[in-house]
C-alpha cells in the first residue's frame, strides 16, 4: 500500500447554513482530504498553520495516523474562511477570507516525502502546485484541484501545471469556465487536451462524471435525509478517490470506477455534519456499508 502526499490549506472555518452554524471549526482542503484518505492509505500532509493551531486541533491528524512532518507552524494566525449557504447548498457565498500565514506559504517537501507515489495538489496557487512537482521524484499518479479564482487570474500558470498532471478534479462550473464550453463532454475533451489524461467533474447533488480516453463513467450523489454542511465535500471526495487508488495500487478502469464511488461515499458522510464531526468518527464498516448501498442504488439487470 502506497502513501499519499497532499499539499493544501489547513484552516478555521465559520459556516452558516439553513440548518445551523459553526464558528472557527477545523477545515481546509488538506484537512478534509487527509482525514478522508486516511481510511484507505497512509497520508503525509504539507501545509502551514499559525500559533493559534492547538494540540487539540493537531490531535485530529494524529488520531488518523496522518504524518504531519510537513505541517509547518509559523508566527501569525491560521487561514480563516467564513461563508454561508442557501437551501440549495450547491455553492457557498464567501463572507470573509483571511489568508494569514497562508499568504506567504511556499511548500517545502520533506525529504521523506519526495518519493511519494501518489500526490494530490489541493486548491492553492498553480505556481505553488508546480513548485511541489519540482520536488517530487517520480510519482505514479498526480491529481490536482483548482478553482475559478485561479482560472480567472492565473490561467497561464494553471495550464503549465495541468500539462504536468494525470488527473484533474473540479466542479462543473469550473470545467465550463476553464474550457469555455457549456457542454460538459466538449469541455472534457478540451481540458484533457491541456494535459490531464483523466478528468473528474463534481456536480454536487447530481453526482460525478469521469472522463477517460476510452470511457465515460457517471455516479449519482447518495440520497440523504439530512444535509447540514457541504463545506469540504469536494476535498473529502478527492481523499476517498485517491485513498482507494493508492490502496489498490493500479489504475484500471474498474478500480477508477470503484474509487469514484468511494469518494462519493466519503463526501456523503461529510455533509451530514459540520466540520469533520462526522468524517473523523467513521468506521471501516460504515464506509463499506454505504459503498454496498451505492452498488444497490445503481444496480440493474441487463435485458
Amino acid at each position: 500500500m502506497s502513501s499519499i502526499l497532499v499539499v493544501g490549506s489547513v484552516a478555521f472555518d465559520s459556516v452558516k447554513t439553513p440548518f445551523g452554524e459553526a464558528d472557527d471549526v477545523l477545515g481546509g482542503s488538506a484537512t478534509y482530504f487527509s482525514v478522508s484518505a486516511s481510511y484507505f492509505s497512509p497520508v503525509n500532509v504539507v501545509g502551514v498553520i499559525g500559533r493559534d493551531f492547538t494540540n487539540e486541533h493537531q490531535g485530529v491528524f494524529k488520531r488518523h495516523n496522518i504524518d504531519t512532518s510537513g505541517l509547518v507552524q509559523t508566527d501569525g494566525e491560521t487561514f480563516r474562511w467564513k461563508g454561508q449557504y442557501g437551501y440549495e447548498l450547491n455553492e457557498a457565498q464567501t463572507l470573509d477570507t483571511r489568508l494569514n500565514v497562508l499568504e506567504t506559504f511556499d511548500p517545502e517537501i520533506p525529504d521523506s516525502y519526495t518519493d511519494s507515489a501518489y500526490v494530490f495538489l489541493g486548491n492553492i496557487d498553480p505556481v505553488l502546485q508546480s513548485r511541489v512537482l519540482d520536488q517530487i521524484k517520480s510519482p505514479k499518479l498526480v491529481a490536482c484541484d483548482t478553482m475559478n479564482f485561479w482560472i480567472d487570474s492565473k490561467l497561464d500558470d494553471l495550464k503549465r501545471t495541468l500539462a504536468r498532471i494525470d488527473m484533474l478534479v473540479i466542479n462543473d462550473g469550473e470545467a465550463r469556465m476553464l474550457s469555455g464550453e457549456a457542454n460538459l463532454v466538449q469541455a472534457a475533451n478540451k481540458i484533457r487536451a491541456m494535459g490531464p489524461e483523466r478528468l473528474i467533474i463534481k456536480r454536487g447533488e447530481y453526482g460525478v462524471l469521469m472522463f477517460n480516453e476510452d470511457s465515460i463513467f457517471g455516479a449519482p450523489a447518495f440520497p440523504l435525509e439530512e444535509v447540514f454542511d457541504p463545506t469540504g465535500a469536494g476535498d473529502t471526495f478527492a481523499g476517498g478517490l485517491m485513498g482507494h487508488l493508492a490502496r489498490a495500487g493500479d489504475m484500471s478502469d474498474s478500480t477508477l470506477r470503484q474509487a469514484i464511488v468511494f469518494g462519493s461515499v466519503m463526501a456523503s458522510f461529510n455533509v451530514e455534519a459540520f466540520s469533520l464531526n462526522k468524517l473523523s468518527a467513521l468506521t471501516r464498516t460504515d464506509i463499506q456499508g454505504r459503498f454496498e448501498q451505492f452498488k444497490q442504488l445503481t444496480h440493474f439487470e441487463s435485458l
